[in-house]
């Protein structure tokens, strides 16, 4: 078996002149990159800037880079295309450790690309799409940390073996401590956690019905898997915070998970963890008040989870307006003083900066008054914190005068946003037709910012119209019989619509046929395990199951639902997260459709912004580029540039951070939705990006593509 550490063996002679010959390169193609430097952690480490010091790729020679090696993951779905790979891989020692497309963690060569070690886990546990593994050392032994369904891994990172010593036979099982009455025992652990000396800290992702487990935040000594801490995010009696929600809300709700990641300052001991909506997402009658630490920044000492500081926001959120990707910490230079911050983005399009010590704003956060609810029970909040800098970097409005003005259908779309209820951000749901804009994945969405040395923040973004209504729940009828009708609609209609119908990019597919690619058998193990965005509806018996698949194939049966444990419910459901499209499949708001924006966080002040992603069916009749939807974020380098991927179309591209122009392109084997790393071993510079496609429409892919000149 190939060891990590790997390095150039035989004749000394041939050796030493491979040496003068690689240095030769490196002078002739920029500057020489150091012989191995690492990746060490999710978005780039602790800080999670996406950011890399290497130059040996820049400005001047990114139009010479070609493919170095590729490595199939393997497990990928490629008739259904149902897989998707959204990893960031971690690089150290001239070693990746990453995901497979088959949600198996793995070891390669990081300068070729040969396998060094795979798992090959087979727990009956959740599916999932995993963003990456935390990697540990004492300078003695080395661990991989991986999360597989609702286990949580240590791995011995030379071999892939589980150590056995790490909880309980080398893993621990997530939902311990997270259980509440009427919850289900869907928990998985999607985004890498982070490490603090010998702490291993980890947020969770939940359901999002009202049926969800709590979203503690906890840590594990990294050698035993013992629980060293616990922060609750829905706060228990005499716990700061628990006024800000009904009496008891810890015991009959759920949610407030960080599930998108955290950033961890080392020096000073605290850990940035977001957090993001209670469950039910868009109905809050039952938790009214704030909701803290729901839609919050929190401040943890990594040491205890003693909160330092928080700042929520959103208030009582009921419009899953979760903040979407880890924090990044860098340092700007304000008013002629230097100051450690920490930032946060939001779906809205907003970013806010605080000081990393005491959290004050950086700059200028005002509270804005919104509408109130038209729903019964309902008291959305009556303001919500606006940040007058940095500059939005989306829209923030939506009328009937931004519609699209190519959609062929025009008139008829223009005439439908104007019956629906739209405008301005933050306007509860009715059951009325409520426009989200920018959609409810934002905005930023869980690919988070890039940030260089120099306090310039490079953010992804899209700009989708999306709606949404509420509806009255079903109600059991007095016989306690359901129909297999009735609990579609409570569990499965949300996303896939009334009629099965789904939406038009592919996100929530339609269920209209799926007895065509699915027997009745495959369709319970999806309700039984969940899969990428789907959670596990493990809250449903086997007679509900079986109900709920009869009816998508075309039965409608009834079941008794009087027997097991009382679970949560809503008394209101919402009717799915709309994309909204014109008549040939296009967004129908004004382009950009998905955009770059770069912005001096010293100032505030945007610098530049570009579309993002291309149709080119539209480019070809004279259409600007419009940008895509896209997932993903992006890396950025002292070389001078952007690398990102994240788009519908496929792309991979190098971009200068100084002017947004686009310097280099190529197309992936399969779309690139997620961050690439940026590595050096034996002082060539890589950028890696996992192709794994499988959302929007695109084809599945389980292809690792590695970059270098």
């Amino acid at each position: 078996m190939p060891q990590p550490n790997t390095r150039l063996t035989g004749n000394p002679g041939l050796i030493r002149l491979s040496f003068v010959l690689l240095g030769c390169f490196c002078l002739f193609a920029g500057s020489e990159a150091p012989s191995d430097t690492n990746w060490p952690g999710y978005n780039g480490g602790d800080d999670a800037n996406h950011f890399s010091d290497l130059s040996q790729i820049n400005t001047g020679n990114v139009s010479q880079l070609k493919v170095a090696w590729e490595y199939a993951s393997g497990g990928a779905d490629t008739v259904k295309n149902t897989t998707q790979m959204q990893c960031n891989p971690v690089i150290i020692d001239g070693v990746m450790y990453g995901v497979s497309a088959g949600s198996q963690a793995f070891a390669v060569d990081a300068a070729t690309g040969k396998e060094i070690w795979k798992t090959d886990f087979k727990d009956q546990t959740f599916s999932m799409t995993s963003r990456g593994v935390t990697y540990w050392t004492d300078g003695k032994v080395s661990r991989i940390f991986f999360a597989y369904g609702a286990f949580l891994y240590a791995l011995d990172a030379r071999t892939g073996e589980p150590v056995t010593t790490f909880g309980s036979q080398g893993k621990i099982h997530l939902i311990d401590g997270l259980q509440r009455p009427g919850a289900d025992e869907y928990v998985i652990s999607n985004t890498p956690g982070v490490i603090y000396r010998n702490l291993l800290i980890v947020g969770t992702r939940v359901s999002e019905s009202a049926t969800a487990l709590l979203g503690d935040i906890r840590a594990y000594d990294v050698r035993t898997g013992k629980k060293m801490w616990t922060f609750h995010t829905i706060p228990r009696p005499g716990e700061y915070g628990y006024n800000t929600w009904e009496k008891q809300n810890y015991r009959n709700l759920g949610g407030a998970n960080n599930w998108m990641g955290m950033a961890i300052d080392q020096k000073r001991g605290i850990v940035y963890a977001p957090t993001g909506s209670a469950a039910f997402d868009f109905y809050g009658g039952n938790r009214k008040g704030d909701n803290l630490f729901a839609n919050c920044l929190l401040a943890l000492d990594a040491r205890t989870g003693k909160r330092l500081w928080h700042f929520q926001t959103v208030h009582h959120d009921i419009w899953d307006r979760d903040i979407p990707a880890p924090p990044n910490l860098f340092t700007i230079v304000k008013d002629g003083r230097k100051t450690d911050v920490v930032s946060v983005l939001s779906k809205q399009g907003f970013t806010f900066v605080f000081d990393r010590v005491s959290g004050k704003p950086v700059f200028p956060i005002v509270e804005r008054p919104f509408p109130a609810s038209t729903i019964p029970g309902e008291k959305a909040s009556p303001t919500q914190p606006i940040p007058m800098l940095p500059e939005p970097f989306t829209r923030q409005g939506f009328t009937a005068e931004d519609v699209n003005s190519f959609a062929e259908n025009r008139d008829a779309l223009v005439a439908e946003v104007k019956k629906s209820v739209t405008g301005t951000p933050f306007t509860p749901l009715g059951h009325q037709r409520t426009v989200f804009f920018p959609g409810t994945d934002g905005g930023a969405q869980w690919g988070g910012a890039a940030v260089d040395e120099k306090g310039i923040m490079y953010v992804p973004a899209k700009e989708n119209p999306v709606y949404s209504s509420l509806i009255e729940a079903p109600k059991k009828e007095e016989s306690t019989v359901s129909s297999g009708k009735q609990l579609y609609l409570r569990y499965c209609g949300a996303c896939h619509g009334a009629n099965r119908e789904g939406n038009e990019d592919g996100t929530y597919p339609s269920l209209q046929k799926v007895k065509d690619k699915y027997d009745e058998a495959a369709m319970l193990q999806l309700l039984t395990k969940g899969r990428g965005m789907m959670p596990a509806f493990t809250q449903l018996k086997a007679a509900e199951s079986k109900a709920i698949v009869a009816f998508i194939s075309g039965r409608n049966t009834s079941v008794q639902t009087t027997t097991g444990k009382t679970l949560s419910q809503s008394p209101y459901l919402h009717t799915g997260y709309n994309r909204w499209y014109d008549s040939k499949g296009y967004p129908i708001s004004t382009p950009p459709w998905g955009t770059l924006t770069a912005t001096n966080i010293n100032t505030g002040k945007r610098l530049w912004q570009i579309p993002l992603g291309e149709y080119p069916e539209l480019t070809a009749k004279g259409i600007p580029p419009t940008g895509t939807d896209n997932y993903g974020g992006p890396a950025v380098t002292t070389g001078g540039l952007i690398f990102i991927a994240a788009t519908k179309d496929q792309m991979f591209r190098a971009i200068d951070r100084q002017t947004g122009r686009i310097l280099w392109q190529t197309a992936l084997p399969a779309a690139g939705y997620a961050s690439p790393s940026v590595y050096s071993v034996h002082g060539k510079q890589y950028v890696v990006i996992a192709c794994g496609g499988g959302k929007l429409k695109t084809k599945s892919g389980d292809r690792y593509v590695a970059f270098g000149l």
